[in-house]
């Protein structure tokens, strides 16, 4: 479902500034897959993220999404078979408008826009039956306005609408970091819920190392712009915190240096 191929990306260069990114970053994932991406400050995670997205454009190498050659598209071109939940819950929905009609632009991209743009009540039950599964009583709100929810609540809202029109690949971008421990703990699992029976092929990337081990199939760590560590399987099930801080030590020839994911 998605093939990266070689990708690099330089930041500021030919100048004094310059930053490698990522370095002939390559990866493979399946129909299905939930991956969970760690690593250090500096790795290139959010690049990583930002590239696959169609934010930052890539020096070379390439990306195909379910066989398509997305690396020359533009962001919102993406986004037509891109589902993403970013870290400030404020970004994933317009707070001046409501619940349903935040809804009715999720659940109507791709489609052809008209004139036409009356919510029915089709929709509109439709809308009320995807809200329920959140459990938090917003499918008795259609007409609040998004900006008055909580944090957690628009978090939610927004995975929900990421994942109302099944996307080719889901990118959840530290979307639980802005969040308290327990309504993290919520949204990550409607995460698993809609990833499950969605079968959504998903990229999570995360700061929290223990979120990192008890979610998806897959863990990759990265590094200096390059995937070091490729977890899955039983041998993800069996691992432990330091576990990997013990291989990330071994494989990179250094401590890691993240406060956040340690402090987590």
């Amino acid at each position: 479902m998605l093939i990266i191929n070689d990708i690099e990306k330089k930041f500021n260069a030919g100048t004094v500034n310059e930053k490698v990114a990522l370095s002939k970053f390559s990866l493979s994932l399946a129909e299905g897959d939930f991956v969970t991406v760690i690593g250090g400050n500096g790795a290139g995670k959010s690049t990583f993220l930002n590239c696959v997205a169609g934010v930052f454009g890539v020096d070379k190498g390439s990306i195909l999404i379910d066989g398509l050659d997305v690396t020359k598209l533009p962001e919102h071109k993406r986004s037509a078979v891109i589902g993403r939940v970013f870290q400030d819950p404020m970004m994933g929905t317009a707070g001046n408008m409501g619940i349903e009609e935040n809804l009715a632009l999720a659940y109507r991209r791709g489609k052809t826009r008209s004139l036409s743009w009356g919510i029915s009540h089709k929709e509109r039950e439709i809308y009320k039956e995807y809200l329920s599964h959140l459990d938090l009583g917003l499918e008795n709100r259609l007409h609040a306005k998004v900006g008055l929810l909580s944090g957690g609540q628009r978090q939610a809202l927004t995975l929900l609408m990421a994942t109302l029109k099944k996307p080719k690949l889901l990118l959840l971008d530290e979307h639980t970091a802005a969040l308290d421990p327990k309504t993290a703990d919520k949204v990550l699992q409607l995460s698993d819920r809609f990833v499950k029976e969605g079968n959504l092929t998903t990229l999570m990337v995360t700061h929290n190392m223990r979120h990192a081990i008890e979610h998806g199939n897959r863990l990759i760590m990265m590094h200096e712009g390059r995937v070091i560590l490729d977890i899955r399987g039983e041998e993800k099930q069996k691992l432990t915190v330091e576990d990997l801080l013990k291989r990330f030590g071994q494989v990179s020839g250094e401590e890691f240096a993240n406060d956040r994911a340690l402090l987590s």
